[in-house]
């Protein structure tokens, strides 16, 4: 009898034992919550945004917004990328290339070297430049690059990239992202979010800078020129058939200037939905701001960014606090770079005097 009980003393022994291990054990802590917005400080701006997402994604919330609807645009010179080096970045590669690359430059046409020495001059000296010179840009760009490539046009537009920024130490042209709003990516898209990049600059110029962030090129909106098979000549393309080894290149013809109530069409047209958040910098993205607050169907936000940062950025803190008045009388969120951003373009990196060669 009892070596028949010893075996089953065992197992009775081993069960207690795991019982006793089980009421020991803990349970595993959670995760900590993930921190977004580490290089803020605590503002307006920032809780708007904070309080705005957490309602419409909160299923209970009467202000839910479904993922398919949750649709963000901003603008990119001057909300996320800097524009004060000392201007456009799309500026500064026209100028380059018209005046500096000497595989160009004795090619570039009288109207285009015209306009890219009028960016010089701005640059240099401070003289103003021409009324509508967007509109003047635009054309002189669509000329200034006619011929390339996509892929060729990409690799030049990186290369200018990754040249040192003027008026900075520490940092290239294709690093100066302001890393505040990245973060603002980063919560969005972890909250369901689809955004899009709207920018009066040249669509391809916005892909190659925003590939470094890891947008997708589908999601870029900018200005636009004509594109043609390389072969296709002038034959339209409801004629023409392109083979395996063409290339599309960049014509001289202008389709559109993205800016103020164009961006709108072009958010339709591309997007086919009214974004519920709207993020920009000038009154070229107001039009956009007001297309999202006219958003009917959902619980709406914009936000505008003004340059008021004198100590790390190029600035004109004086201008940049008015804009701030009217973008808030226009029921706008206004984000202060002095204010609202821990840094700017991150760690090691200085605002420097400009120079030139």
């Amino acid at each position: 009898m009892k070596k028949l009980l010893f075996p089953f003393i065992i197992v009775f022994v081993a069960i207690l034992s795991g019982c006793k291990d089980s009421d020991n054990s803990e349970t595993p802590a959670a995760p900590p919550a993930k921190e977004y917005f580490t290089l803020w400080n605590s503002c307006e701006a920032l809780t708007a945004l904070k309080q705005y997402v957490e309602d419409v994604t909160n299923p209970e919330s009467k202000n839910y917004i479904k993922v398919e609807e949750r649709i963000a645009t901003f603008d990119m010179d001057g909300t996320f990328v800097g524009e004060l080096y000392p201007t456009y970045f799309e500026y500064n590669l026209l100028e380059h290339r018209v005046l500096d690359d000497q595989a160009y430059k004795d090619k570039a046409p009288e109207d285009v070297k015209e306009t890219a020495q009028e960016i010089r001059d701005f640059v240099r000296e401070g003289k103003k430049l021409p009324d509508h010179f967007d509109m003047k840009h635009a054309l002189a760009a669509a000329k200034a690059y006619a011929g390339m490539t996509l892929a060729d046009f990409d690799t030049y537009v990186k290369a200018y990239a990754a040249k040192p920024a003027n008026g900075f130490s520490g940092m290239t042209y294709g690093q100066s992202f302001y890393k505040p709003m990245l973060q603002v990516f980063e919560y969005l898209k972890d909250n369901g979010f689809t955004y899009y990049v709207v920018s009066g600059s040249d669509r391809f110029i916005c892909r190659a800078l925003v590939d470094a962030i890891g947008i997708e090129p589908n999601r870029v909106i900018g200005m636009d020129v004509k594109l043609r098979s390389s072969k296709q000549g002038i034959e339209p393309g409801v004629d023409y058939t392109m083979n395996k080894a063409e290339s599309l290149i960049r014509t001289d013809e202008l389709i559109i200037k993205n800016l103020k109530t164009n961006k709108v069409l072009q958010i339709t047209q591309e997007i086919g939905k009214v974004p519920v958040l709207s993020f920009g910098n000038s009154g070229g993205d107001c039009a956009m701001h007001n297309y999202c607050l006219s958003n009917s169907a959902h619980k709406t936000a914009a936000f505008m960014l003004i340059a008021d940062d004198e100590d790390r950025d190029h600035a004109n803190r004086e201008k940049a606090l008015k804009l701030g008045e009217q973008w808030r009388e226009a029921g706008y969120h206004v984000i202060s770079m002095k204010d609202d951003f821990k840094t700017i373009y991150g760690e090691g990196v200085v605002k420097t005097d400009f120079t030139f060669n």
